[in-house]
């Protein structure tokens, strides 16, 4: 059975959205992410070893792909030096010193309460914020940078405590930071609650562990000495991956406050997850490749992560004379049409993008039966907002 395209409905807001994304893709010879013993990631699941990339991973491969596309003015940035960034800004936008910019830098940030670090200007963890953020609350002490830095501490402090530096912090997220979150240990008006939950990819079948046995001659040297210059191993495998990820398009909406910027974060995301990869020792197994398989579901009840299509792992010897890419996206489809012939709570839209070959008809048939019929990347992500945004472009 071949299904339409989902209509565009009248109105897609409900109380609560969640945009799921399930992903198939084929990784070579590779080491994307690697344990505390130099070697990939693993986990034990359905009584099997298999191939495991932390959600930490691919998050941060996320992010840096929003680099490649986006504005740095339009995004976050996540360090430990804050302050040493925010009397930057005040030096460029008030024309003054660096003392006194440090000084007015320490001002505005006392009465936040956030933690000191050991390291004279850092603070105690992580803080991920805005650049826009940023230059909007140098912006605060732009105008009056002089006046202020003539007051003696105390007055200052007074002055600077009428200003709504907390509120700059708590509003105009960049997606970033909307869609991945922020959490401030010691100031919870701080927070921002995530959107987005990513899962540790994991392989569909079982993998093993292997080595990279590696030489480096000396160039200078090679005349005088035979052998290596250098020797070593590299531990690697290779897998198909499931990858799943899910956006709470109602937290993202609060976020921004705004249902169209939340509908355009959604699609960088998208597009980002999908053909981002982590760099672990790229330069030595160039694993660069993309999804087999995008399918996207928007549900108005729960989030579905469909992992459990391979808890029994995908075998050479019973499903995979076309391959294990192929048996894996069959698997995650019969998996999508038995949850929903089983809780009876049908996804309110559907999309996927597929680069299955024509001999692959079955799973294609079947593939179409689960998310509709295929389109895309490009006219999925359109169709996406579309849905989200209810038409309004």
């Amino acid at each position: 059975m071949t299904a339409q395209r989902n209509p565009v409905p009248e109105t897609t807001m409900t109380s609560r959205q969640y945009i799921d994304v399930h992903i198939i893709q084929t990784v070579p010879p590779a080491n994307l992410n690697r344990d505390d013993q130099g070697n990939p990631k693993e986990a034990h699941f359905g009584g099997t070893r298999r191939s495991r990339v932390s959600s930490q991973a691919w998050k941060r491969a996320t992010r840096l792909h929003f680099t490649e596309r986006i504005s740095p003015q339009d995004l976050g940035t996540r360090t430990k030096r804050i302050a040493g960034k925010l009397a930057e800004r005040i030096g460029d936008i008030a024309q003054v010193d660096t003392a006194t910019a440090s000084r007015l830098t320490g001002a505005l940030l006392t009465p936040l309460g956030i933690t000191a670090g050991r390291k004279e200007g850092d603070t105690a963890y992580l803080f991920f914020y805005g650049r826009r953020q940023l230059d909007a609350v140098a912006a605060l002490v732009g105008d009056r940078a002089a006046e202020l830095a003539a007051l003696d501490d105390e007055k200052l402090a007074a002055e600077i405590k009428q200003l709504p530096v907390r509120d700059t912090f708590r509003t105009g997220h960049p997606i970033d930071v909307a869609l991945f979150g922020r959490m401030v240990a010691d100031i919870p008006a701080l927070n921002v609650d995530a959107a987005v939950q990513v899962a540790h990819a994991l392989s569909t079948h079982t993998t093993e562990l292997e080595f990279d046995y590696y030489t480096a001659v000396d160039d200078e040297n090679e005349k005088e000495e035979t052998g290596a210059g250098m020797i070593g191993t590299i531990g690697f495998n290779s897998a198909t991956l499931y990858r799943y990820a899910t956006i709470g398009m109602h937290q993202l909406v609060d976020n921004l406050s705004d249902e169209k910027s939340a509908a355009d974060a959604v699609v960088q995301f998208l597009t980002s997850f999908a053909r981002s990869m982590p760099t672990g020792y790229q330069n030595s197994f160039a694993h660069h490749t993309l999804p087999r398989l995008v399918a996207v579901t928007v549900r108005t009840d729960q989030p579905v992560n469909l992992v459990s299509a391979f808890e029994e792992p995908v075998t050479p010897a019973t499903e995979t004379r076309a391959g294990i890419a192929p048996a894996s996206i069959q698997r995650l489809a019969r998996e999508q049409l038995t949850a929903v012939r089983a809780w009876g709570n049908a996804p309110a839209f559907t999309a996927h993008c597929h680069t299955l070959a024509p001999e692959h008809g079955e799973t294609v048939g079947v593939l179409e039966e689960a998310f509709g019929a295929p389109r895309s990347f490009d006219v999925l992500l359109t169709d996406v907002r579309t849905h989200l945004t209810g038409g309004e472009a």
